[in-house]
């Protein structure tokens, strides 16, 4: 701790030495940097398997609507992981004078990046699809010639949405534990839509087979099916996205729950001996956190500089994400800092009683 440190009211600190792998001052746990190089294979697989997929797809897709939203989402496909490496090699960057928070933040945009994209796309394609559906438009879908031989077209189509069905899902599959691990909301969006692809297969292969059978509507329905699976998508991740970036209280990696660390926080630094009550801010700020913790000594104490340093230490234990943690002595918990702060002391008091 430098002189500048020692004369601070609040104690701030960064980083554990001896790590191979970081996110700015962070170092990584082993467990944390293998799923981030399994992360980083995994999203390369996908871009490669991508690749292939909207080839193919392109090649085929004819005039039918279902193919065309199935391209196209295949298309929009390739954000989140290139978000997600984009992302992952900017978070290395140590902090500077420009941004001394580092540049986790670079998650957060390339969440809403990707969310947009999906948003946008998603909401043109509904209505595209349903002006087809209501404008009675017939999609033909013809023969073509493959070595000789006279094939429908139609059958081209399901085969490239067959083969496309299963390695998406296992993908995603695959990366959502290590979203989970790495708290990476944009790996944790490309596992979800991973998951979800084999819907877009089928639907378009329903949409095509009703062409077959002289259902002209099934290819339009089975669009706006693809379509709204694609909006869907982008409105969920969206709001994740902007409430991350609104500096919202933390979550866990899916956005559906306060993290868990918010409460663990306050209840591990108000088993301090000299702290009677404890409040903290905790902000999202990519794979890690920001902790501005409020505590309130016992009547009588006045906390030494080796006690501020082994109550911060005690909150970084807890986990790798808590790297950044601030910690702020105070005669009484600042209420205009800490909105709500007597509400959840009450519901606390409920829950414990």
């Amino acid at each position: 701790m430098n002189g500048d440190e020692s004369r601070s009211s609040a104690v701030t600190g960064h980083g554990r030495p001896g790590s191979r792998a970081r996110f700015g001052h962070t170092d990584l746990p082993d467990p944390q940097e293998r799923a981030l190089r399994r992360a980083i294979r995994l999203e390369w697989v996908t871009i490669a398997f991508l690749a292939v997929t909207v080839t193919l797809v392109y090649l085929v897709m004819g005039s039918s609507q279902a193919m065309k939203a199935a391209f196209v989402e295949d298309a929009l496909s390739f954000i989140p992981p290139v978000a997600f490496l984009v992302a992952v090699r900017i978070t290395r960057r140590r902090p500077s004078a420009k941004h001394p928070y580092g540049y986790h933040r670079s998650v957060g945009v390339g969440h809403l990046v990707a969310a947009t994209a999906l948003l946008v796309m998603g909401a043109l394609l509904v209505l595209d699809s349903g002006s087809s559906l209501l404008g009675g438009e017939h999609p033909p879908v013809g023969l073509i010639e493959v070595g000789g031989w006279q094939v429908w077209s139609g059958w081209l189509m399901i085969a490239v949405m067959a083969w496309s069905a299963v390695p998406p899902v296992l993908l995603g599959r695959a990366k959502m534990p290590v979203s989970e691990q790495l708290h990476d909301r944009v790996l944790f969006a490309d596992a979800d839509m991973n998951k979800a692809d084999w819907m877009t297969a089928v639907a378009t292969i329903v949409g095509v087979l009703g062409i077959g059978v002289g259902l002209w509507w099934a290819d339009a329905v089975a669009a706006l099916v693809v379509s709204g699976s694609i909006l869907s998508d982008g409105v969920r991740n969206l709001r994740t996205a902007v409430a991350a970036l609104m500096d919202a209280r933390a979550t866990t990696y899916d956005g559906a729950d306060v993290h868990p660390l918010v409460r663990r926080i306050d209840e591990r630094l108000e088993e301090v001996p000299w702290i009677s009550r404890a409040r903290s801010r905790v902000r999202d700020e990519g794979h890690v956190f920001h902790v501005e913790a409020f505590v309130v000594p016992v009547t009588g104490h006045t906390p030494t500089m080796h006690e501020l340093v082994e109550a911060r230490e005690a909150v970084v234990a807890l986990d790798w994400k808590l790297d950044d943690v601030v910690l702020v002595p105070s005669e009484q918990l600042p209420d205009k800092l800490l909105p709500g702060v007597g509400e959840e002391m009450a519901h606390r008091h409920d829950a414990d009683h």
